[in-house]
């Protein structure tokens, strides 16, 4: 806008003729833009961190000692051993729910087993009691049940009931014997500083590592190979151990009986590896996720205090170049920049989460992309050129056209 309205009155062209080039003129804007940047990085690195930490230990201090206020419309919120997710609060005190999905967690830690849909409630609460009670009207009854044999997991049984009225009652004891001045998390990618990212990224690497090779290792155990390449077989009736070769059908070594019992085994024990790994591999994926946003948390700071000295050099040639000042055309370019700018870098941030990229690119992606236009429009705006020189476009086509259509000379 500034440098829109200094090109708009010409001040530009007065600049020019006495002397001083566009260089010279942004260079105490510059040196304020640099000054802006290392604010803006101890604002990320400090401020934030230290706002979000205070934001998260309030909330959820206030969910405990208010559950009612911690259910939110529309996403699941976190009340004791339940996940409660309703379509609409009402009432005075916003205890009357509608469209209610509850997801009980398990006792032993291995997911929702239990899920609960209601057509609407009221929830019951009193200051004096540490139970809420939660008071279901039409509604189903979902359970995963566990099967002991593995074979039978793989058929997903559950039990299934309907109710016409249903009470949940929630112990709320251990959760209002925590202060409201509390403030036990400090743990998230986002509450912490740059030395506090190091740190933690660090021991989350080595964590991992630790995990594979552990894993890779009890899989191998598993399998039941041994280390050594010898084969040894024992006579059953000396009792010696003959180091001999063995043949390539190994099952020619038993009996028909013994066949059948070592492939039930061998088949057991590949379901159940399959199982593990299967399980390993959600597990590993969690962890690879949370390194990965810890990793995207480390380079958003910088990111932050980079994009304040990249978009300065962005809007300052784009003001001298179009020539307008005031609120509108320069509103206008502003927002589809920084519309651009936030979309590239939810998009490389979301693609770096799931491990589609490093998430050293899902966080500069949007810088990558869009420093080499405040470099070209910097260096159009420093030797007159304009937005867009149409002889570049138009002096291709009419050459074109003067060989298709030769004019006729007399």
């Amino acid at each position: 806008m500034t440098f829109g309205n200094l090109a708009e009155n010409y001040e530009f062209a007065a600049m020019k003729s006495s002397g001083i080039s566009l260089q010279r003129a942004m260079r105490s804007l510059t040196v304020f833009i640099l000054l802006l940047s290392v604010v803006a990085f101890f604002f990320a690195n400090n401020v934030i961190p230290f706002a979000e930490y205070k934001f998260i230990n309030f909330r959820k201090n206030i969910a405990q000692v208010k559950p009612a206020m911690a259910i939110t419309e529309g996403q699941f919120s976190d009340v004791g051993l339940y996940n409660i997710k309703v379509n609409k609060k009402s009432g005075e005190n916003g205890n009357v729910l509608t469209g209610i999905t509850i997801h009980k967690k398990s006792n032993i830690g291995d997911g929702s087993k239990t899920v609960i849909k209601a057509k609407d409630g009221i929830l019951i609460s009193s200051e004096e009691s540490s139970i809420l009670q939660l008071v279901l009207n039409d509604g189903n009854y979902y359970e995963d049940l566990v099967p002991k044999k593995y074979e039978d997991r793989s058929k997903l049984p559950f039990a299934k009931s309907s109710f016409k009225k249903y009470t949940i009652n929630i112990d709320l004891s251990q959760l209002n014997q925590v202060d409201v001045d509390d403030e036990n998390i400090a743990n998230t990618n986002t509450m912490l500083t740059v030395n506090e990212l190091r740190y933690t990224l660090d021991s989350l690497d080595k964590n991992f590592k630790t995990d594979i090779i552990s894993f890779s290792e009890n899989i191998n155990l598993r399998t039941g190979i041994p280390q050594n390449s010898a084969s040894t077989i024992i006579l059953e009736k000396t009792g010696m151990k003959v180091n001999k070769k063995l043949p390539d059908n190994i099952l020619s070594l038993y009996t028909n009986e013994q066949k059948s019992e070592i492939l039930k085994m061998a088949s057991s024990n590949v379901t159940s590896t399959g199982y593990s790994i299967d399980a390993t591999q959600v597990n590993l994926a969690n962890k690879q996720k949370n390194i990965n946003n810890h990793l995207l948390a480390f380079y958003d700071k910088f990111v932050i205090a980079f994009a304040c000295v990249m978009m300065f050099f962005i809007g300052a040639p784009l003001g001298a170049i179009i020539r307008k000042g005031g609120l509108g055309l320069p509103i206008i370019f502003a927002v589809l920049i920084f519309i651009s700018f936030h979309f590239i870098n939810t998009f490389g941030k979301r693609i770096a989460q799931e491990n589609g990229m490093s998430p050293f690119m899902g966080a500069w992606m949007s810088s990558f992309i869009l420093t080499p236009l405040a470099i070209l429009l910097t260096y159009r705006a420093t030797n007159d050129i304009g937005l867009i020189n149409m002889d570049v476009i138009l002096a291709p086509l009419q050459k074109l056209f003067q060989k298709l259509f030769p004019s006729k000379k007399k």
